[in-house]
């Protein structure tokens, strides 16, 4: 009888304690649950607030969208704190949790961590920004993106093309835009009957009449190669950014049209076979 006495009495004191808690507890359930809702909706205005003024700015690109990325997830890890706080979690052990998952994320996203430092490394120094044409990984595309993990490209094709700037910032890069100009270099083999000056001349008149191609530094042609089927003509020009496909591909269409019209020969790989009498 004392046991069951006993029992009622430890069920009495759980109940008394429970209905002390627990308007406490679901009090705070409610409250961060709120702050989360105010808190994410906070976040948003705010990086629309970032956008505007970026836009109404003449900032850098890169470092706009660089900079948008850092503030978003910054804001987040700063809503996350005050979530677990308010439901009850000691400031200390707070402290000492996400110094553990600290240790524990970055040993695990060693990766990302470079990734985070390769983007810094690329606003700092600038071996390219937003609207630049480069070559890096494999990958040549326009620069379209710089987040704090990731450089994105957009290629020939239209494809976006997503590189890690740790990648980025530890290899080669080409940069086509780093300069206003460029040089073309275009390779064209002749016959060995057709004639050299002939074809130098051709090609020499081609960049003269072609506006887009520069004339100081002058164009030059000189004999690249003496190979096994053709002589090898070196034709190098120099061009505006903008302008220099167009330039490029006007080039090689002219020569071949005026080559033909003058007799000169463009060989060709050609396989000859020789049958011997029985």
């Amino acid at each position: 009888m004392k046991m069951i006495n006993g029992y009622e009495e430890s069920i009495t004191k759980a109940q008394e304690w429970l209905w002390e808690v627990l308007p406490g507890f679901a009090t705070s359930i409610i409250t961060a649950i709120l702050i989360l809702i105010f808190g994410l909706w906070l976040i948003k205005f705010i990086n629309r607030m970032v956008r505007k003024f970026f836009s109404r700015a003449d900032y850098d690109p890169s470092l706009e969208s660089f900079l948008q990325s850092f503030i978003n997830i910054g804001l987040k890890i700063v809503l996350f704190v005050l979530v677990i706080t308010e439901l009850g979690v000691q400031s200390s052990s707070l402290v000492a949790m996400l110094g553990a998952a600290g240790l524990a994320i970055g040993l695990a996203l060693q990766g990302s961590l470079a990734n985070f430092a390769g983007g810094v490394l690329i606003l700092v120094f600038k071996p390219f920004k937003v609207g630049d044409f480069i070559s890096a990984q494999g990958v040549d595309g326009t620069v379209k993106e710089i987040t704090i993990f990731t450089t994105k490209l957009s290629t020939f094709g239209n494809q976006i093309a997503i590189i890690p700037n740790g990648q980025l910032s530890n290899n080669n890069i080409i940069n086509y835009n780093a300069q206003s100009t460029r040089r073309d270099k275009i390779t064209v083999g002749i016959g060995y009957s057709s004639n050299i000056k002939q074809a130098k001349d051709i090609l020499l008149q081609i960049c003269a009449e072609n506006e887009d191609i520069l004339k100081d530094p002058a164009p030059e042609v000189y004999v690249g190669e003496l190979a096994d089927s053709s002589v090898n003509l070196s034709l190098r020009f120099w061009a505006e950014n903008e302008v220099f496909w167009a330039a490029h591909f006007n080039v090689l269409e002219e020569l071949k049209n005026r080559f033909d019209e003058a007799g000169i020969e463009i060989p060709f790989p050609q396989r000859v076979l020789h049958q011997e009498k029985a």
